[in-house]
């Protein structure tokens, strides 16, 4: 099952211990003092066994929750650099990459604390119709 939620961010990438130059020949014009923005497409699929009553492997209810706590609000119309702790200066570079691991990692522990038995196995974070990057666990 694959549900797919959208938000708009800003951020740019930088490693704060790298000069200006360093950053710009790592990153390119991703690494602007100003940032740049998105229209991110986010799609999370879960699997699990389908529930002979309902015929659903995870309640959409609840799913749909989660990713609006942990996707939506946590980064819609945010600086994932300046409104997102984990991608602060010094922390994780805010790259699709980063992004679909840590919106992986957090899905999971809402689900699991939800007491879902729907298990997160793949989540996809684009920035554009031409980028995306896919975060499966091994």
């Amino acid at each position: 099952l694959t549900r797919r939620v959208t938000f708009a961010a800003a951020h740019r990438y930088r490693r704060p211990e790298w000069d200006d130059a360093t950053n710009a020949r790592a990153f390119g014009a991703c690494a602007h003092p100003n940032f740049h923005g998105h229209s991110y497409r986010c799609d999370v699929t879960v699997t699990g066994d389908v529930d002979p009553e309902t015929g659903f492997v995870a309640d959409l209810g609840v799913l749909d929750a989660v990713l609006a706590s942990e996707v939506r609000e946590r980064f819609d119309h945010r600086n994932l650099n300046l409104d997102v702790p984990e991608f602060a200066d010094g922390r994780l570079v805010p790259s699709g990459e980063n992004l679909a691991r840590h919106i992986h990692a957090r899905i999971t522990d809402v689900l699991a604390a939800r007491g879902s038995r729907a298990r997160v196995i793949r989540v996809t974070v684009a920035e554009d119709e031409t980028l995306s990057a896919t975060y499966e666990p091994d």
